[in-house]
């Protein structure tokens, strides 16, 4: 009986290491794959991203099955004249490119959606990997993945690494010809102004001030916002990524 149990664990074992596609290393290769591409999913779905655990569960499994087609074809059939294991696999890389580009958002000139295009094509090589039998490759891959999109973010956050640039826009009441006062509160609050721009209202007695400064990212600029607003009478204060001029 104990012979039976290790000769039958010893051929699953031999299966789903096999270097030839068969119906045991497939499917445990595709749940696998499936796996992997949900956990980086769901890091991102975390993180408020439109593509999340479905999105990339399915990258991750079409690009493992990709890889498993490419090794099956030519396995099967030896005569075929073009029968090359990376040709299908090979296609993967370029048309992952059309999932990542749709996953980025441009909003007034800044893109958004970077790391998680960045991540749709990891996560397609990922499943490549699987599909081809690399194991303990793909759960590395995986693990050093959620640590860049995890630890290496915490880590921006208590260092605030990075400057972002941002636009303040105020209406105020009254003609503003000194804006002195603003630069002390930005100053105060270690804010660089890069440039400003000033629209006058003479008619309703107006004056509209554009700040662009550049701020450590993940910095909370509200009670910057609420100082800001006590400097003179103001009647609108928002803050935006982006001017247009």
């Amino acid at each position: 009986m104990w012979e039976f149990f290790l000769d039958w664990h010893g051929s699953i074992i031999e299966n789903l290491n096999s270097l030839e596609v068969n119906l045991p290393n497939s499917v445990f290769r595709l749940i696998i794959s499936m796996l992997l591409g949900m956990v980086i999913g769901a890091e991102r779905k975390r993180k408020g991203q439109t593509a999340g655990i479905r999105t990339f569960s399915l990258i991750s499994m079409g690009a493992c099955l990709a890889m498993l087609l490419s090794i099956y074809v030519p396995q099967e059939y030896l005569g075929l004249k073009n029968g090359d294991p990376g040709r299908i696999a090979a296609q993967v890389i370029t048309g992952i490119g059309f999932l990542g580009g749709g996953a980025m958002i441009q909003m007034r000139g800044t893109v958004k959606g970077l790391t998680t295009a960045a991540g749709i094509w990891i996560t397609a090589i990922i499943g490549m990997a699987v599909g081809i039998g690399m194991y303990i490759v793909s759960f590395t891959a995986t693990a050093l993945v959620l640590i860049a999109l995890i630890t290496f973010e915490q880590y921006s956050k208590r260092k605030k690494i990075g400057q972002d640039s941002k636009v303040i826009n105020i209406t105020v009441d009254g003609i503003i010809d000194n804006i002195e006062p603003y630069r002390e509160v930005l100053r105060e609050n270690d804010i660089h102004l890069s440039t400003f721009y000033v629209e006058y209202d003479y008619d309703n007695k107006i004056t509209e001030l554009n700040f662009v400064i550049l701020v450590h990212a993940y910095t909370n600029v509200l009670p910057v916002l609420n100082m800001i607003s006590q400097v003179s009478q103001t009647r609108k204060l928002t803050l935006s990524n982006q001017i247009e001029i």
